[in-house]
């Protein structure tokens, strides 16, 4: 199978998922790539990731910000067991966004944040 620098297959949609490492199907990836398109473009304001395999995001939204988050990356854990996903709400319509993996899968958490900074620079 021709797979992409990051190991995801051609038209599979999940840009930084290994396609052994996530077991969505393929069909759906499309959508979790939407889903994670529309938080990044509507919420994100920054990006910090101090290691490899740890980073911190901040968004901003409306009350349902912190609900909808959870919602997203509780799928996401389903199918991509490596990410812990960490939520806090400082204030309604304020998430901390934390994101840990193993650094067997740090590539995978580099091409999400690639993907995102590039969302946010699309939106800007």
């Amino acid at each position: 199978m021709d797979q992409s620098a990051s190991g995801d297959a051609p038209g599979t949609g999940l840009a930084w998922a290994d396609v052994e490492a996530c077991t969505l199907p393929t069909a759906d990836r499309p959508l979790r790539v939407a889903e994670f398109d529309d938080l990044f473009t509507t919420s994100l304001r920054s990006i910090d990731q101090p290691s490899d395999t740890y980073a911190h995001l901040v968004l901003t939204g409306d009350i349902e910000l912190a609900h909808r988050a959870r919602r997203l990356v509780e799928a996401e854990m389903a199918c991509c067991s490596f990410f812990t996903f960490t939520i806090s709400e400082p204030q309604p319509g304020n998430v901390s966004l934390d994101i840990d993996v193993l650094p067997a899968h740090a590539g995978v958490l580099t091409g999400l944040l690639d993907h995102a900074r590039a969302v946010l620079a699309a939106a800007s």
